[in-house]
């Protein structure tokens, strides 16, 4: 009955293909019963990912599933799910599954798909295949692919937030009835974001992953917002964003195990893991002990992606880490700026003073699709601005051309000295907003009008010294006030990104 057409355990865990695909009959002999398929899951394998369908559903045949792991029925590792015919695909692992499955240690062994058959009429013969992925240690939190579609496969400038809280670390907000706080849950984390008019948002509860497991039930039914898995490593040297992987990862900087945290950062690089420091300049001391990013040891900074440059509404007060941002900068690292709102109550009114709200700020990313390696590689390349007020419609492009050369943001162009690089900046903003323009940090104004009436679009030219330097834009409101934040585009550094 069963056909073992293609086992590839071997295969490179980027490859869509599965690793296994089981065939076979049922047959109206079979009507009634329960008919196991098993095959062997090898070493080394996190989470298993089933893609399951069969033929005669115009005949009525209903081929109902679950899954038991090596123990059968019995055992620390037996019973592992029934979907009856409800889901098509599921996955499982040890931080999540797919609902009517149970996360829980993959050990490897002989699985067994167990299928039921309620129903195949007389004299009818139907076909079943199964494709089996196996994931492993060091995968990227969006594989197998088929398992996380984009949610839309069109280019655009895609809106989200990469800092948030819920019931899985220390976001609360007030019960149903009003009368206590309560550990906040993560549907109205959810909603919240989708009234803000978001694309995505990642959910970074402190060093816990097990928000992964909500974000299996509620990824299928909130299919226009991309759920992202990420955590904040909260060390008492410093808070960092974790995006693109809800593998466990030891946070204890200082200990035995964690000396320091280039040894936190060396370990994160190997998920392929995307790391953002967060607020760098709140302070480090008992009244918020770790928050501002206070390491014991020089950290190699080549091991960091971006740095939360706006947190919450700090983008103008003394806390903001806008300076931090720009002082690495300076130093030669290609750091992206993003923005989160750190939201610890997704119940928070926008009319409540002094709150952190969802989507304020956001984070604007120009990504290929909205997916989680698209958006990820959106930020590595630093094409992204920060909507300091969280707006559906404010924008920001700033792009550059010298000779067959072209960047937008986050990407670099080659100048050389005597020759300009032909800059163009795009912004949607209110009127009497102006564009402003730095070099290296530093204020400059070039022969163009830069004030906002209505969607702006300017050309102007900035002559080459030949040296090493960034160049990026903020938009400003009326009264000076940050609206925009603009990632640099960079001009004569060494070799490609620094920090990818």
């Amino acid at each position: 009955m069963l056909l073992l057409l293609c086992l590839a355990c071997t295969a490179h865990a980027y490859d869509s293909k599965p690793d296994l695909v089981l065939k076979g009959d049922i047959h109206s002999s079979d009507n009634h019963t329960y008919h196991p398929v098993s095959f062997t899951v090898p070493p080394n394998v996190n989470r298993i990912t089933v893609q399951f369908d069969y033929t005669g559903r115009d005949q009525r045949t209903t081929i109902d599933l679950g899954l038991l792991g090596p123990d059968g029925f019995h055992g620390q590792d037996g019973f592992r799910g029934w979907s009856g015919g409800s889901k098509k695909i599921f996955t499982l692992s040890a931080t999540d599954a797919t609902p009517s499955f149970l996360p829980g240690v993959i050990r490897p062994g002989r699985w067994t798909l167990l299928l039921g058959i309620p129903n195949i009429r007389p004299n009818i013969t139907a076909q079943y295949t199964a494709n089996i992925w196996f994931g492993h240690p060091g995968d990227p939190a969006w594989l197998p692919e088929v398992l996380n579609p984009p949610l839309r496969r069109e280019a655009g400038w895609y809106r989200g937030d990469l800092h948030m809280h819920g019931a899985h670390s220390d976001g609360s907000c007030v019960s149903q009835s009003g009368s206590q706080r309560v550990p906040c849950p993560l549907f109205l984390t959810i909603d919240a974001a989708i009234q803000r008019g978001l694309d995505f948002i990642a959910l970074s509860d402190h060093n816990s992953v097990s928000q992964a497991n909500d974000m299996r039930e509620l990824q299928p039914y909130f299919n226009r917002l991309l759920l992202m898995p990420a955590r904040e490593l909260t060390t008492f040297y410093g808070h960092a964003n974790l995006f693109g992987t809800d593998e466990p990862v030891d946070f204890r900087v200082g200990s035995t195990a964690v000396p320091d945290w280039n040894a936190l950062l060396r370990e994160v690089a190997k998920l392929h893991g995307l790391i953002s420091i967060n607020h760098p300049i709140r302070p480090d001391d008992e009244t918020c002990m770790g928050c501002g990013w206070a390491p014991e040891k020089p950290v190699d900074m080549h091991l960091v992606q971006a740095i939360e440059a706006v947190n919450g509404i700090d983008a103008m007060l003394p806390d903001t880490g806008i300076p931090f941002w720009q002082h690495l900068l300076d130093q030669g690292y290609r750091l992206t700026a993003v923005g989160g709102s750190d939201n610890h109550d997704a119940k928070l009114s926008l009319t409540q003073p002094g709150g952190a709200f969802i989507g304020i700020p956001t984070t604007v990313v120009h990504a290929s699709e909205l997916s989680m390696p698209a958006i990820l590689a959106g930020i590595r390349a630093g094409h992204v601005f920060i909507d300091v007020a969280g707006t559906r419609d404010r924008m920001l492009e700033l792009t550059a051309s010298a000779g067959q050369q072209n960047a937008e943001m986050g990407d670099a162009l080659i100048v050389s000295t005597g020759e300009s690089a032909h800059f163009t900046v795009k912004v949607s903003a209110p009127d009497g907003a102006r564009v402003e323009m730095l070099v290296d940090g530093k204020p400059w104004q070039p022969n163009a009008d830069l004030a906002v009436h209505g969607p702006l679009n300017r050309l102007f030219d900035w002559p080459s010294d030949g040296k090493r330097h960034w160049i990026r834009a903020n938009v400003r409101g009326a009264a000076g006030e940050l609206l925009l934040v603009g990632n640099p585009i960079y001009v004569n550094v060494d070799g490609g990104r620094a920090n990818g």
